[in-house]
């Protein structure tokens, strides 16, 4: 090696070890940015010719990042504050509801706040998608390996529509001790809430009457006004292993005026009622429990109690949300009811480190990243969707303050390679004189 080959090289390391302190730096600065990912620069040897068949090894640098290490999980107050514990990214897009494909990235920053219009969008300015639930609560097919079926998740101006009721079942205990008396007393009574089509809540009222033979019960329907809908007779098990369930139904007898009507099946312990309560009458269920089941109304010894499980609900404002950790986003809505309205999926690829990085914390797909898949979170190597939490960077400052200490020892030295051989050359030119 030359001389001057010699001043090539301590020129590259200075260039490297300078390189070096540049991605320091940035470790550093972004030491407290959320789901920030540590790069470095990689020294690698290269070489050229340094003449008469001698090889001249300087150095450079090759930048890299530790994309698959994740970071600690900070705690934070707001729900939509997303973090993922584990393998997987979060997927977001440049702009709402993003149609070109190649605008959706990927990134660990889920400081996810509602903008304006309700769009969930993190603090680098990208929106997180999802895919949306049906009415019904069902996710329809998608293509998860592209980003064509994902929308920009939004959770604001969602209202549910009023739901008519059309199932009522009876819980509770009747008091056995209250049959088989000769003057047995007045009627237990209870009412259920029920919803019409519009939504209005209107009630059904019960009354249990326990009558003169043991451990059997008539129990009446009536309406909102008091108009009585029918009646049935219910007879109790008292003995063996079905004591206390329901043995049998008798006399159902129907008292409801058109276009009102009550039937009542004895082989299911179900009531049919027809409401009166819009231009087409209203049909629900009202179950009271198989015979010889426990699925219903019971008799025991004791006090009595009542409880009725409906379905229907009225007209709903979304008041709050809540995520999983399969990454389904719930709306809870003031009526009571809560919906699953978004399933944020988690993005995976087979080589995180090819991924290139762009501006604002996030990553797009290259050629090196291998297969993407958008996968229901918390299942098998995805990881979980943690709400009220952050993702912190994963820049250990101890570290970076280690591998800063060494480039700056290697920078002084080089630097030293290049004084000496400056001597060195100017050595050389005074040998004329």
């Amino acid at each position: 090696m030359s001389i001057s080959s010699a001043l090539q090289t301590g020129v590259s390391g200075l260039k490297a070890n300078s390189e070096a302190v540049g991605s320091i730096s940035e470790n550093i600065a972004n030491a407290n940015t959320v789901g920030y990912k540590r790069g470095f620069a990689a020294y690698v040897t290269t070489s050229a010719s340094g003449g008469s068949d001698t090889t001249v090894r300087s150095v450079g640098t090759v930048a890299q990042s530790t994309v698959s290490e994740a970071g600690s999980l900070l705690s934070t107050s707001s729900s939509t504050d997303l973090a993922i514990a584990g393998e997987g990214f979060f997927i977001v897009s440049v702009r709402p509801d993003e149609s070109v494909e190649t605008n959706y990235l990927l990134t660990r920053a889920g400081s996810f706040e509602a903008d304006e219009d309700g769009n969930l969008v993190n603090a680098a300015g990208y929106y997180l998608a999802g895919y949306r639930y049906d009415l019904n609560g069902e996710l329809a097919d998608v293509d998860r390996t592209t980003f064509g079926n994902m929308e920009t998740v939004n959770v604001a101006d969602i209202t549910l529509t009023a739901e008519a009721t059309t199932e009522i079942t009876v819980g509770g205990n009747l008091p056995s001790q209250d049959t088989g008396l000769a003057d047995p007393g007045a009627a237990f009574t209870s009412s259920s809430e029920y919803y019409t089509a519009l939504g209005e809540a209107q009630r059904l009222n019960f009354s249990w009457q326990p009558t003169a033979t043991e451990n059997e019960w008539l129990v009446t329907i009536s309406d909102a006004d008091g108009a009585e809908l029918g009646s049935v007779t219910i007879d109790y098990n008292d003995s063996g292993a079905l004591a206390g369930s329901p043995a049998g139904y008798s006399d159902a007898t129907s008292a409801a005026t058109a276009p009102s009507a009550f039937d009542f099946d004895t082989a299911t312990g179900v009531a049919t009622l027809t409401l009166d309560t819009g231009a087409t009458p209203q049909t629900l269920s009202v179950n009271f429990g198989a015979p010889d089941t426990f699925d219903g109304l019971t008799q025991f010894s004791g006090d009595f109690s009542q409880s009725f499980d409906r379905d229907g609900s009225s007209v709903g404002e979304l008041t709050s949300t809540e995520i999983d950790e399969d990454g389904t986003l719930y709306g809870v809505f003031d009526n009571g009811q809560r919906r699953a309205l978004y399933q944020i999926p988690v993005g995976t690829v087979a080589n995180p480190n090819g991924l290139k990085e762009v501006q604002g914390n996030a990553y797009a797909l290259t050629k090196d990243t291998g297969n993407f898949i958008a996968l229901e979170a918390d299942t098998g190597a995805t990881g979980a969707v943690t709400s009220f939490a952050l993702e912190a960077s994963n820049v250990d400052i101890a570290e970076e303050m280690t591998e800063l200490i060494k480039a700056q020892r290697s920078f002084s030295t080089n630097a030293k390679i290049i004084t000496t051989v400056d001597e060195m050359m100017d050595e050389t030119t005074q040998l004329k004189r």
